[in-house]
């Protein structure tokens, strides 16, 4: 992958409005811990569920201790289509102008994350080891995610740290980390990359930071 592809953005596209409403959208949803794919594995494992209620409820006080060395915040879903119909488009154009033209057919629910004091998300990649397995869906089934997009809701003014990192972890180099803040940082701005960049959410230090997240699937090597 060429290093200056490695994300696409577009600074301060999506107006005041449109911000606050999702916020204001996503906090009338039902707050969840947010949790990784290893905790919600061995939650499922334990009390044979997969009903994201079952394993928010019965996460015990260890896994929930192990998890907030990797991620603390706050999280609700939204699937609204005036969402998707305003953010969908970039991300196909990303797809397009950063040269990746991944094949997408389908896109998850919307991840509305609220990030408090001191609440971060450490160094990881978007897709799953291995693609989704749900016969009964085929917008899921046999697909994973190959584009993340990231939508700056707060005004920077509102808080301090929680810049967004991407580290491309190339062959050429693994050490390289690419801040984003100043094509992200100011409010409406929405940053797409390739779902198995590796990212990073660095402690918020003051205030709440807001994002939201959608996900583009589509089958392997395609």
């Amino acid at each position: 992958m060429n290093l200056k592809n490695a994300y696409w953005y577009f600074t301060g596209t999506l107006g005041d409005r449109f911000c606050d409403e999702l916020i204001q959208h996503g906090n009338s949803k039902r707050e969840k811990i947010a949790t990784i794919g290893g905790t919600a594995e061995s939650v499922k494992k334990r009390i044979g569920v997969k009903n994201e209620a079952a394993i928010q409820k019965h996460i015990t006080r260890k896994e929930l201790k192990d998890l907030k060395k990797q991620r603390d915040s706050n999280i609700s879903w939204v699937n609204d289509s005036w969402i998707y119909d305003e953010i969908v488009p970039y991300i196909r154009q990303a797809n397009q102008n950063a040269g990746w033209n991944f094949e997408i057919d389908y896109f998850e629910s919307c991840q509305f994350t609220k990030y408090k004091l001191k609440q971060f998300y450490e160094w990881h990649c978007d897709p799953f080891p291995t693609p989704y397995n749900n016969p009964g869906d085929p917008n899921f089934h046999g697909k994973q995610r190959k584009i993340s997009a990231i939508v700056q809701l707060s005004n920077p003014k509102d808080y301090k740290g929680g810049e967004l990192e991407v580290q491309p972890r190339t062959e050429k180099d693994s050490t390289i980390v690419l801040n984003t803040k100043r094509h992200f940082q100011p409010r409406g701005s929405i940053i797409v990359f390739p779902s198995h960049l590796w990212h990073r959410v660095k402690p918020v230090t003051k205030g709440t930071r807001y994002s939201l997240v959608l996900w583009a699937l589509g089958y392997p090597l395609k």
